[in-house]
């Protein structure tokens, strides 16, 4: 069973594998001198870079020695790491997605603040990290929070009328739906949670009211009274009470980056592969398990597949960490795993700039998407998007009505 992340066993042979993040493996056993068979603790410190692991091989040792409270004779077995922001938790998603047993072309992504991709199948395998952020998980949102009861989670906006409708967790019924006054009673509608925000920022663009370049389009408030000004920008009123919930185009830019961010990550290992495309595409994580494939396509999160081979993985790390607990052969396997699986490091890739930028459009500025333009209509883009003289003035046009409703006001 899982107690706190870690694998225990209630059997009379005790043990408990862990998968931690890189960072979290250098102190978590650096703090009691737990490194590998020589003890030996690492040069440099927790906050140089590029980061440094102090092993990248799998560690066995005792609770005793790591000051756990579990059972005096536990033993611990802390899976590999395989770079210094792709740590053992993506060794046990490795382990319990089986990547490199696959004859297709297999992404993998742990969604989170720091996204693990990784990339292949059975002749090469590829990993790196990207810096999502926050955004996804709630913040950095005007309204966002975890997910927890009375947080919105799913969103439907009408492509006619532009008016929402939205479900909470902790309450069955959908918001035009009778009863739902009563099933938010107690919890209330208190924000947006990670896969809410992935899903109105996607129902904005396909109902045209955020442009392919993330535009809050103010055009709109001609049409809907939710498209409201604020300040030198556009918001669009999601929940008209209290609290009063909007998306704000530093909503939308939030998302935008964490996007983008995770793409780039994406592409840079899709490059180094020499492939133009995936046959599958599996999204582990608390997050990952929670959004809609199609939303993530639409904004453009991951790239372009058959939505039918696009799928959650749940708590893929938790799973191999059990599978890890459970079986020698899988250890050895793992740790032979790991030392073939090329690390691409981001953050010193000149390519990984260009691809932001490209991505930085929903779904993406240049990639063509076909699967998922049959799956659901795209809006037109306009040719240049928000570029040039032609939309230089739209955005002043745009300023220029967002200064009369504040004289209104």
């Amino acid at each position: 069973k899982l107690e706190g992340g870690v694998a225990v066993a209630p059997a009379v042979k005790v043990g408990l594998p862990t998968c931690p993040g890189g960072a979290l493996s250098r102190m978590a056993l650096g703090k009691r001198g737990v490194w590998c068979s020589g003890g030996r603790r690492p040069e440099c410190p927790v906050g140089s870079a590029p980061f440094a692991l102090a092993t990248d091989r799998a560690v066995r040792t005792t609770a005793a020695a790591l000051g756990l409270p579990a059972h005096p004779g536990a033993r611990v077995y802390v899976l590999p790491c395989i770079a210094g922001h792709v740590g053992a938790d993506t060794a046990g998603v490795i382990l319990a997605e089986t990547p490199h047993l696959s004859e297709r072309i297999r992404l993998v992504v742990d969604v989170g603040t720091n996204a693990e991709i990784v990339l292949g199948n059975r002749d090469r395998l590829l990993a790196a990290s990207s810096p999502t952020g926050p955004a996804f998980e709630g913040a950095q949102i005007s309204c966002g929070q975890r997910a927890a009861p009375g947080a919105i989670e799913r969103v439907r906006i009408d492509r006619e009328t532009l008016e929402p409708r939205f479900k909470v967790i902790g309450a069955e019924p959908w918001s035009d739906e009778p009863g739902f006054a009563e099933a938010v009673r107690e919890v209330g509608v208190t924000g947006v949670c990670g896969s809410g925000i992935v899903e109105v920022v996607a129902e904005l663009f396909l109902a045209g009211v955020v442009t392919a370049d993330g535009i809050v389009d103010g055009r709109m408030a001609a049409r809907t009274p939710r498209v409201i000004a604020d300040g030198r920008t556009f918001s669009y009123l999601l929940v008209d009470g209290q609290p009063r919930l909007a998306i704000t185009q530093n909503d939308v830019r939030a998302i935008q980056l964490a996007k983008a961010a995770l793409y780039a990550g994406v592409r840079l290992l899709m490059d180094r592969a020499g492939v133009e495309a995936v046959d599958d595409i599996r999204l582990a994580g608390a997050f990952g398990s929670q959004i809609d494939v199609l939303y993530a396509m639409v904004l453009g999160l991951i790239p372009d597949c058959d939505l039918s081979r696009v799928g959650s993985a749940g708590n893929a790390a938790g799973t191999g960490a059990l599978i890890a607990l459970l079986s020698g052969a899988a250890r050895r396997e793992i740790e032979e795993v790991v030392r073939r699986v090329e690390k691409i490091e981001t953050a010193v890739e000149p390519r990984f700039q260009a691809h932001f930028v490209d991505a930085m459009a929903f779904p993406h500025r240049t990639a063509a998407y076909p699967n998922l333009e049959r799956a659901v209509e795209l809006p037109a883009r306009r040719p240049g998007g928000d570029r040039g003289p032609e939309a230089r003035a739209e955005r002043r046009r745009r300023r220029a009505v967002a200064a009369g409703s504040r004289e209104d006001r």
